[in-house]
């Protein structure tokens, strides 16, 4: 094969692998998690959703409210009472809890993994222990106050690929999920199997697999927030242009992967905090850094009528303080940090059962205006 058939060999694979792949990329969140002088530990995450508005809310659950889990074949799933109230962020005006504390400061954050995610396998016989992905979070926010408890628990449940109509299909989701110790862990659902990884770094983003990440932060052991040393070359100096040498080779793109070592590299180098409180602003400091414009997450079969009204691909970021029981959040509309402190909320069981508020009062910036008057 000459190299003119070769180039064109090569430009018509790429026109057809890029597009499958990209379709695929919907999805581009990221979450971390510092921990503070004094213990607290402050997870954080974007939620990137290129695709439309997920229309998400802060959603309040009391103890005793009752889940039902959904099946393939519509059955009535598991059914389960929350142990614990929690606090969250919903999507699709479902009660999906896609990112939230309860009040023991177990924290879940539902994050995309397409192409990898592959569910256990639905069984009738089974109907009575199964869920659906989107149900997972719901499971273990309500049910668990550690990361231990939330590894055994998951052996006592089938989650179970069950449609949604909004994505075209079973969610194809993993949970990063960390205590108020600050221990943590990434539950993956790989080849039908549950599997639950340690995740001592504290960092997740999306596909492929987590140990995959793992083992690729070893082409980057380089980084270091230390400033490359003066290096002579034939009795010349050559000095560093500018600050931030250490960081030479940092992938800047927004795959996971590249995603996943930057999130590492700025969680291991951000400055030390006090308190939760503190803790938070570097959390979204951070976060700042993995914001994505309108029209990089999503697919080349989005829709331009669905993408209406959207100012970026970044819908939402949340931090939650798991010592204090705050949870924080900013959007696409309104940068402005909101917080919910848990502990002025009352969880006892009711009768009104699960409380939904909108994110946003109004989708617009909280801006000061501090002109001077009288010039």
């Amino acid at each position: 094969m000459n190299f003119v058939k070769r180039a064109l060999y090569g430009y018509l694979l790429l026109t057809l692998v890029i597009p499958v792949f990209l379709s695929e990329t919907t999805s581009a969140c990221t979450s971390i998690v510092l921990m503070a002088d004094d213990g607290a530990a402050v997870y954080g995450r974007t939620m990137e959703w290129g695709a439309f508005d997920l229309n998400s809310r802060v959603t309040i659950v009391p103890r005793e409210f009752e889940f039902q889990g959904h099946t393939p074949d519509g059955k009535p799933g598991y059914r389960w009472k929350a142990r614990y109230g929690v606090v969250a962020l919903d999507a699709l005006e479902k009660d999906y809890l896609t990112d939230g504390m309860n009040e023991k400061g177990l924290v879940a954050g539902v994050l995309y993994l397409p192409g990898f995610a592959e569910f256990q396998p639905y069984d009738p016989a089974q109907v009575n222990i199964s869920i659906s992905s989107l149900e997972l979070a719901n499971y273990v926010l309500t049910q668990f106050a550690t990361v231990d408890e939330v590894r055994e628990g998951l052996k006592k449940i089938r989650v179970v690929p069950v449609p949604e109509p909004a994505l075209g299909g079973p969610a194809p989701v993993h949970l990063t999920v960390i205590d108020q110790s600050g221990k943590a862990i990434v539950v993956q659902y790989l080849k039908e199997e549950l599997n639950i990884f340690d995740n001592p770094l504290r960092v997740l983003t999306n596909s492929p697999s987590f140990d995959w990440h793992m083992t690729n932060l070893r082409n980057y052991i380089n980084l270091s927030a230390v400033a490359l040393p003066v290096k002579e070359i034939e009795n010349l100096d050559f000095k560093p242009i500018g600050a931030g040498s250490g960081f030479l080779g940092i992938p800047g793109d927004y795959t996971p992967p590249s995603r996943f070592v930057r999130a590492v590299t700025y969680t291991q180098t951000a400055r030390k905090t006090p308190d939760g409180d503190e803790t938070v602003y570097e959390v979204f400091r951070i976060l700042d850094n993995f914001n994505l414009p309108l029209g990089s997450a999503e697919g080349p079969d989005s829709s331009p009528e669905l993408l209406k009204g959207m100012r970026s691909s970044t819908i939402w970021t949340t931090a939650a303080d798991t010592k204090n029981l705050k949870l924080y959040y900013h959007t696409q509309h309104n940068r402005k940090v909101r917080m919910v402190d848990m502990k002025r909320i009352d969880f006892s069981p009711n009768t009104v059962g699960i409380k939904r508020f909108p994110l946003d009062e109004q989708k617009l910036q909280d801006i000061e205006d501090v002109t001077p008057k009288g010039l």
